[in-house]
């Protein structure tokens, strides 16, 4: 199963939908992760047929809302993930939030998708996986260009990150 990750999307509608198009017909993904920022930039992506899942941006009134899910945790080919803005708690955190460094310490997810510094990463650590698509603004402070995710989730697991021209700018590969 291929997942396509996208974060930060910060009102720059036509860079999502291109990122979106682009992950759904030239990748082949079957879900698309939003991890935030903003919430409701996600209605683009409604009509692609493919799942969405979505989270938040710490900052955004939707993360004080009980009834949204800060982070949410969902299992892909056997392998849990988290699915957070944050790689970690934050002082905006409800209470009864999923704890990031407790499920880590635990060793009860496999991968953390995360967002919010705008930096495009591929890492690893205390053996969990830790993937930030980037950012999709035109322009960015912190000088990265626009990019993406696509995770390909088979036995050994092929993590790449493209830029919204479909270049690849960052790939590893986990078993």
């Amino acid at each position: 199963m291929k997942v396509g990750v996208v974060s930060d999307s910060h009102g720059e509608m036509e860079n999502l939908q291109k990122a979106a198009r682009w992950l759904v017909e030239n990748q082949k993904v079957e879900v698309i992760f939003h991890l935030g920022d903003n919430y409701d930039d996600t209605c683009v992506l409604e009509n692609l047929g493919v799942r969405i899942i979505k989270v938040p941006g710490v900052f955004s009134s939707y993360y004080q809302d009980i009834d949204i899910m800060n982070r949410v945790v969902e299992t892909f080919d056997g392998r849990k993930v988290l699915i957070t803005h944050t790689e970690c708690c934050h002082e905006n955190d409800l209470p009864g939030d999923i704890n990031p460094e407790e499920l880590v310490s635990e060793n009860a997810i496999y991968f953390v998708f995360y967002g919010h510094t705008h930096i495009p990463r591929i890492g690893q650590k205390h053996g969990v996986l830790y993937i930030n698509p980037g950012h999709l603004k035109t322009e960015d402070k912190k000088g990265y260009p626009p990019t993406v995710a696509v995770v390909d989730f088979k036995e050994q697991i092929q993590v790449t990150i493209f830029d919204l021209m479909g270049k690849a700018i960052q790939s590893r590969t986990f078993k």
